[in-house]
């Protein structure tokens, strides 16, 4: 049997929100998503709107029952309480009863109308409030150093000492990059690996999977093209705060939009489809924690600054990532240990890389809609000396607690029968195309024009040792 394909129906905790609009207005604030922060105080003005409207159709509807009891038996003795015929309806006529009561059913209609109206607006508004902040969490825009990974590369050999190259110079000069011709093909963004690059990316992945799954997380196949409701309950919008475009819709012809069939987009991460797996279902609580592991494409629109300013494979618009993606406890103990787990992982397979980095607490201004928390871990490249101090980020995990789940209708049964919402974590294991760049730029002998393949990647590149210069 299909399963429906309408949006799961979101139930947000909005008198959370209303008794703590002042924590929501400085939450967003902190989180410099500034438009939201006058919505904690417009849904309590809704709020009290909407009880207006209830009371008012409570009346309504008192006043109906009235009427109906009175057209059933004209002989039946209607007053307030009193004795008194307060509410004037034994010297109606039953054609009088029966126009007063069109009236209110009229009347009734446009007061629930107006209820579902301002409802809807409360929802639409919460929906765009971003999760609390976690504790950990530095606020404004300064991350805090954890700790490094294989040391901190700095001090070492003047730069002086050594030719440093980009890894879309070490590409180019080794034939197995092309960008060139990706441009051609299809773009700004997009590339060719060629050759042990090519062979590097399977290496990647495979490393990445089989150190997850010997974790005991469980391997999925998940697939790339998801319906945008999907996308967007887990906190991912067609477009960023700053107006730039996030992620790639797919058209929709006019017949299934008449139809009403749900739009489709490109999945930016795994993270969306493993999410998705059980929305509007309802998870035992005996199986918790669940935790999985993907492989997939992403596909990034990455309009903007950001994007133009950035060469070769730091940010692309199509690359393999390895996602790990898992639900929890409803409980922040529970939860950390899984989101542990998580950088522990992260740590290791970049540790066995061989590649410098630095372990970060991300600020709150660098959180997405849907993270409570979040952990980078930067790798050290060669070639952004002039950006960032040489740093750029190749993972990242993120603590969700119920944002995503309250809004995919995902449930958990308690062994006492209760049903909550678990709370949902999710990382990268390897981002292929920024790990492979780390890679090339670090591993890069200048002497030999050669790059050292690191040991650990050598069962999948055939026991080859580097990847030197060949005949073109």
């Amino acid at each position: 049997m299909q399963r429906p394909t309408t949006a799961p129906k979101p139930v947000i905790d909005l008198k959370h929100i209303r008794q703590n609009p002042e924590l929501y207005a400085q939450n967003c604030l902190d989180r410099n998503y500034k438009a939201a922060a006058t919505y904690p105080a417009r849904i309590n003005e809704l709020f009290a709107q909407w009880q207006v409207k209830q009371r008012e159709g409570r009346g309504l509807r008192e006043r109906g029952n009235l009427l109906r009891r009175q057209l059933a038996d004209p002989n039946s003795s209607i007053d307030d309480g009193n004795g008194d015929n307060a509410n004037g309806l034994k010297g109606m006529t039953r054609e009088q009863l029966l126009e007063e009561a069109r009236k209110i059913k009229a009347d009734l209609a446009a007061i629930e109308d107006a209820e579902s109206s301002l409802a809807d607006e409360m929802q639409c508004l919460a929906l765009a409030i971003p999760n609390l902040t976690s504790k950990h969490t530095p606020v404004g825009d300064e991350p805090r150093v954890l700790r490094f990974i294989n040391d901190h590369p700095e001090p070492g050999p003047d730069p002086s000492d050594r030719v440093w190259k980009s890894h879309a110079h070490i590409g180019a000069e080794l034939g197995i990059l092309d960008f060139t011709g990706a441009a051609t093909a299809s773009g700004w963004g997009w590339y060719y690996l060629l050759d042990e690059a090519a062979q590097l990316e399977q290496a990647l992945v495979s490393y990445a999977l089989t150190a997850a799954t010997r974790a005991g997380w469980r391997q999925v196949s998940p697939p790339s093209m998801v319906y945008s409701h999907i996308a967007s309950a887990c906190g991912f919008q067609p477009r960023d705060q700053n107006g730039e475009t996030q992620i790639y819709a797919i058209a929709q012809s006019a017949e299934d939009a008449a139809r009403g069939k749900p739009e489709w987009c490109m999945a930016g991460t795994a993270e969306i489809p493993l999410a998705g797996m059980k929305a509007d279902t309802t998870i035992d609580e005996a199986f918790l924690p669940l935790k999985r592991v993907a492989a997939s494409r992403c596909y990034r629109a990455e309009a903007g600054a950001r994007g133009s300013e950035t060469k070769g494979l730091y940010r692309v618009h199509e690359f393999t990532k390895v996602e790990l993606f898992a639900w929890t406890h409803p409980d922040e103990g529970l939860t950390e240990e899984v989101f542990n787990e998580m950088i522990d992982l992260q740590t290791e397979i970049l540790q066995s890389l061989g590649l410098h980095c630095r372990v970060l607490e991300m600020p709150t201004t660098d959180l997405g809609a849907s993270a409570t928390r979040k952990i980078d871990i930067e790798a050290f490249f060669p070639s952004r000396r002039e950006r960032n101090d040489g740093w750029g980020e190749v993972t990242s995990a993120s603590i969700c607690t119920d944002y995503q789940t309250r809004r995919l209708a995902t449930r958990l049964k308690t062994a006492s029968g209760k049903l909550v919402y678990p709370w949902t974590v999710n990382g990268t294991a390897l981002a292929v195309p920024r790990v492979l760049a780390a890679i090339l730029e670090n591993g890069w002998n200048e002497e030999e024009k050669s790059v050292t393949i690191p040991e650990v990647l050598r069962p999948w590149m055939e026991g080859r040792e580097k990847i030197g210069p060949r005949a073109r």
